[in-house]
């Protein structure tokens, strides 16, 4: 049980730190805020972020853990998730020649950091394809090992998204390269591989399901 529990935080950790490392609006928004309002922008931003996750979270155990039980419903989910999984992979990897740190920075006058990061999460599409598809696959599997499963995925999720930005956000508040674009390449290239893996993991899941069921 000790061993799943720590398998599923980690999983989740790298799995959202590939979605982390990708420049979005959230990203693009702190590295604006944070030349201007310090080292504590991307924890609060993310704070925001990680209040409408755990809503979220809660309302899918909440109402739609029996719909979530279906065998039918985890064959669509995995083979969805899986592909998503491989085209998110792939744009990765395609992207890396160009992929670069230099965000462009954008003017925003809220001096609400929270509520920020809740409104530019809930407004970009890849949040919603991501928890619709790979997101609702790895609760449906925590869920397995009960709240306790549900919530090692939820604190390995939320703490990479808080390494990750508190650590750009140090970087821009202090005036400091602390690595390079070659560096952030290599990284976001390993993720890519982790992420192409797991849509193989997620492929296996669903087939074998759907071999049972049949």
């Amino acid at each position: 049980m000790e061993i799943a529990l720590v398998t599923i935080f980690c999983t989740s950790f790298v799995l959202a730190l590939s979605g982390a490392l990708m420049p979005g609006p959230l990203m693009t928004v702190t590295v604006s805020e944070s030349s201007r309002r310090g080292m504590t922008t991307g924890p609060l931003m993310i704070f925001g972020h990680g209040l409408l996750e755990l809503a979220l979270v809660i309302a899918l155990i909440s109402g739609l853990a029996p719909i979530l039980a279906r065998d039918d419903v985890f064959i669509l989910i995995s083979l969805t998730g899986g592909a998503v999984l491989l085209w998110m992979g792939i744009s990765m990897l395609r992207s890396l020649p160009e992929l670069t740190l230099d965000c462009q920075t954008t003017s925003n006058k809220s001096r609400n950091l929270v509520m920020l990061g809740v409104v530019l999460s809930a407004v970009n599409p890849y949040w919603l394809i991501w928890w619709a598809s790979i997101g609702l696959g790895y609760i449906m599997h925590s869920l397995k090992f009960g709240i306790m499963g549900v919530t090692a995925f939820f604190l390995g999720h939320i703490l990479a998204d808080l390494a990750w930005y508190a650590l750009i956000s140090f970087g821009v508040a202090k005036g400091q390269h602390l690595f390079s674009n070659e560096s952030y390449r290599k990284l976001i290239g390993g993720c890519a591989v982790f992420l192409i893996l797991f849509s193989c993991w997620f492929f296996y899941s669903g087939l074998q399901k759907t071999l049972d069921v049949i």
